[in-house]
């Protein structure tokens, strides 16, 4: 028989008991060996070794909640659960020959987390990119602690043990992790998320460590009860010394990277205060540019509003006057036009009342009805002409008033008004001329 860390082998092909003991063994029973050696050898160790991990879960949760702090990687219960859990991820493993030699190790499997849980990348990640590490066996131990210390080892073996065909590149058909008691372990391990670890796993030598499983501590005796009591509190003073110094080590790396963040922050601050005084000054000339074109801009849109409006009274006067001369000089054309007829008529009417004297008595009263209607007429005519007189009369007030302004149009404007007077002197003289003209006639008639 040969003496392995977490129990007693035979050496026989048919791998007989293992001497671990059960849940059973705390409370002082024993197992019969045989009915051990009538079980599956295989089985036996699965057994065993999912007692030694309620064992070592149960007395890790209980130690810790009487500890009533924050553990560390110097507390024996923790170690011990970190043998364990390593006994049980290595059972049933295949071994991988190599060039050189054989390589059997549990550094695989948990690599395979990585693909099947994404949160699991950053572990590792961090396991990899720890210095010191040199053996696949180093980074699976770092993994079990980084893990414990997240809360979150329960969830990755779940995720590893669901996928057991992927599993079966690593583990025999057998092997703990392939069977119900990788599920039960990984159901005990829900219950480590109540107990806080700080573990500083960078400066521990975690590649030559030897997993020797320690069944002192799960086999109670009253003789030691005092002696083990006097250990908890020189390991607790011994936890407190380190992790004062721990948070020591970590205050001092947190205030040389503070000092360092704040001259940076300081650097970029008059940087950027620089170009904020650049970045004023470039606004208070835009500002200023700004405000010199919206200022040219209101003059001339002023100038030019000016300049329109002076031009549109310019362009209506003008317009007007054309208007009234023109509708003048048609009435006076029609009138002309028929006075013309009227007299021509008229005529014709004498001739045929001298050449006909039978209906001469007929036509005088219709041309005496005649001559009334165009006596009405020419009243009208009057009246319109008069208050066009009056309203050009106006008309060359305000232009008067207008050129007295001006002294460069005032010939010009002069002569218009020479010329408007020699028109109303023309329709005063022809108003004069009808008014004699229908006094005739009326006379004659």
């Amino acid at each position: 028989m040969t003496s392995h860390g977490w129990g007693w082998r035979r050496e026989d092909p048919a791998q007989g008991l293992v001497g671990v003991p059960s849940a059973e063994s705390e409370r002082g029973a024993a197992v019969p060996c045989t009915t051990l050696a009538m079980k599956d050898p295989t089985a036996v160790e699965r057994a065993n070794l999912l007692n030694m991990a309620k064992l070592s879960i149960k007395g890790l949760i209980e130690s810790a909640l009487s500890f009533g702090r924050t553990l560390d990687s110097d507390y024996p219960p923790l170690q011990q659960f970190f043998v364990v859990m390593e006994h049980c991820l290595k059972h049933g493993l295949k071994v991988k020959k190599s060039f050189l030699s054989y390589n059997k190790t549990i550094w695989g499997p948990l690599e395979l987390v990585e693909k099947l849980y994404p949160e699991a990348e950053e572990i590792g990640a961090s396991v990899r990119d720890l210095p010191g590490l040199k053996t696949p066996l180093g980074r699976a131990r770092a993994w079990l602690r980084l893990a414990l210390m997240q809360k979150k080892m329960a969830d990755y073996l779940r995720c590893l043990i669901i996928q057991r065909d992927l599993l079966s590149e690593f583990y025999e058909y057998h092997a703990l992790m392939m069977e119900e008691e990788g599920a039960v372990i990984v159901g005990l391990l829900v219950g480590l998320n109540v107990i806080d670890a700080n573990l500083c796993v960078k400066g521990e030598d975690l590649d030559s460590q030897v997993g020797v499983i320690d069944f002192s501590m799960y086999l109670k005796n009253e003789d030691d009860i005092g002696n083990k009591e006097r250990n908890v509190q020189i390991a607790a003073i011994l936890d407190q010394k380190n992790y004062v110094e721990e948070l020591n080590r970590q205050l001092n790396s947190t205030v040389s990277s503070l000092h360092s963040r704040v001259d940076s922050l300081e650097k970029s601050n008059t940087k950027l205060i620089e170009e904020l005084a650049i970045a004023k000054n470039n606004i208070i000339k835009l500002q200023e540019e700004n405000h010199q074109l919206r200022s040219e801009n209101k003059l001339i849109l002023m100038k030019t509003q000016q300049h329109l409006e002076v031009t549109k009274v310019d362009v209506e006067t003008e317009l007007q006057t054309y208007k009234c001369s023109r509708q003048g000089l048609d009435e006076m054309y029609s009138d002309a036009r028929r006075q013309l007829r009227d007299e021509s008529q008229l005529r014709q009417d004498v001739e045929n009342e001298l050449a006909v004297q039978v209906s001469m008595k007929h036509e005088i009263e219709l041309a005496v009805k005649l001559l009334e209607k165009d006596v009405h007429e020419k009243q009208d005519t009057l009246i319109s002409l008069r208050q066009q007189l009056e309203e050009v009369r106006a008309i060359n007030i305000e232009m008067y008033q207008k050129l007295q302004g001006s002294e460069d149009g005032l010939k010009e404007k002069n002569e218009i008004i020479s010329r408007l007077e020699e028109k109303t002197n023309k329709i005063t003289t022809a108003m004069k001329q009808l008014e004699q003209s229908s006094s005739l006639s009326f006379t004659q008639s």
